[in-house]
C-alpha cells in the first residue's frame, strides 16, 4: 500500500490514483485481512467522546479555575471584615459563573451526543469481492462503500461512481438543498461545501447510488472535526466578570 493522501486532498485526485493512494480495488474492495490490520492499526470508526463523570463533577468542575479561587478567597476575606454585601456580591458571581458553565458545558455535550448518533450502525461495503454490510465501526480507509438512496453515509468517502447520486449535506454546510455528486476530479482550491466528488460522514443519501473509497474516518472526518469543536470547552465567564471588574476601577 502506497503512503495514503490527505483526505483534504482526496477531491483533486483522479479515481485511480485515489484507488492507488488508499490501496484498494473497486471491485473487489479489501480483503478481510488487510480490513482487519487497518483496524488495529488505525482503531474503530468512532467518533470519540470524553467521559465528563456525570452532572456532580461538570458542576465542580466549574469552579477549578485560578481566577474563581481568587473570588473566593476575596469572598472569605470580605466576609471576615464583616463586609456582607460585598461578600455575597462576590459568592454571587461565583455561583452566578458556575452555573452558566454548567449549562454551557452541559449542552455542549448534548452536540457531542448528538454527533456520535449521525454515524449509522452499519454501512454497505464490498470486501474479497463481495457486496454485504459491516459495522459502521468496522469500516477502514480505503473500504469501498456502496452507496443507495436513505443510506446514512459512515465515513467521508472519495467518489469513484455516480449515478443521479445526491447527498443532503445540511448537517455540514447548512445547505438545504441536496447536493449533486459527481466522480470527476475538481481543482486544489475547491470549498469544502463545493466538493461535489465527496461525501462525507453523517450526510444522508436521497437520490441515486453510487460507490467510493473512504479516505477518512472517527475524528478525521469532517464531522469528526465538528466534533473536536464542540468538545472544546468554552472560556470561563468568569475571567471575564473579574476583567470587567478591574476595569472598572
Amino acid at each position: 500500500m502506497r503512503s495514503p493522501q490527505r483526505q483534504e486532498d482526496a477531491h483533486r485526485l483522479s479515481v485511480p490514483e485515489t484507488v492507488a493512494s488508499w490501496g484498494t480495488d473497486l471491485r473487489h474492495g479489501l480483503s478481510s485481512a488487510e480490513a482487519a490490520r487497518r483496524a488495529a492499526e488505525f482503531g474503530p470508526n468512532v467518533l470519540p467522546v470524553e467521559d465528563d463523570g456525570g452532572a456532580l463533577l461538570r458542576f465542580l468542575r466549574q469552579f477549578h479555575d485560578p481566577l474563581v479561587y481568587v473570588l473566593i478567597v476575596a469572598a472569605v476575606v470580605t466576609l471576615s471584615m464583616a463586609q456582607f454585601v460585598d461578600s455575597g456580591v462576590i459568592f454571587g458571581v461565583v455561583l452566578l459563573n458556575a452555573v452558566i458553565g454548567y449549562v454551557q458545558e452541559s449542552r455542549a455535550r448534548s452536540a457531542l451526543d448528538a454527533l456520535a448518533r449521525m454515524v449509522p450502525a452499519k454501512a454497505g461495503v464490498i470486501r474479497d469481492g463481495v457486496p454485504g454490510k459491516v459495522r459502521a465501526e468496522e469500516l477502514v480507509r480505503g473500504d469501498v462503500l456502496v452507496l443507495q438512496a436513505g443510506d446514512k453515509i459512515a465515513a467521508d468517502v472519495r467518489l469513484a461512481a455516480a449515478d443521479s447520486l445526491e447527498v443532503d449535506e445540511s448537517a455540514l454546510t447548512g445547505e438545504s438543498v441536496p447536493v449533486a455528486k459527481t466522480e470527476d476530479v475538481l481543482p486544489d482550491d475547491v470549498e469544502l461545501a463545493d466538493r461535489v466528488n465527496t461525501a462525507y460522514s453523517g450526510t444522508v443519501v436521497t437520490r441515486g447510488a453510487g460507490r467510493g473509497v473512504v479516505v477518512a474516518i472517527a475524528a478525521d472526518t469532517e464531522l469528526g472535526l465538528v466534533n473536536k469543536l464542540v468538545g472544546v470547552r468554552l472560556p470561563r465567564m468568569s475571567s471575564v466578570l473579574v476583567r470587567r471588574r478591574g476595569g472598572t476601577r
